[in-house]
């Protein structure tokens, strides 16, 4: 079954310096274990190829359902250096949450 993210999770994002911030929570606890399963650092990686530029790290949060990941050198040096639009990397959560992925789970929304 291919789902967006957006179906199963919210996201929150932000900065500091050159590396964005990118907060994913379930919107059900019983979503959290999809994310764990499927939304990796590679796979992370990959759907932010051309603006991630630098190394992906995820850090598990499971008492609030939720993974954050760094995104380190996505944003152009960051807000006082940068010539991007967002360089202060507010729209990167919107953009998780575009992201497609194929689970293996059966899910009625």
């Amino acid at each position: 079954m291919r789902i967006r993210l957006i179906q199963i999770a919210h996201a929150r994002s932000g900065d500091k310096g050159d590396t964005a911030n990118v907060g994913v929570i379930a919107r059900k606890p019983e979503y959290y274990p999809i994310l764990l399963k499927y939304l990796t650092e590679e796979r992370v990686q990959q759907h932010f190829r051309g603006i991630t530029l630098g190394r992906v790290e995820r850090f598990t949060l499971p008492n609030l359902c939720a993974v954050n990941f760094l995104l380190r050198n996505s944003l152009g040096g960051g807000g006082t250096k940068s010539l991007k639009n967002d360089a202060q990397g507010k729209t990167l959560g919107a953009a998780m949450l575009r992201m497609e992925i194929d689970i293996e789970e059966k899910l009625s929304f």
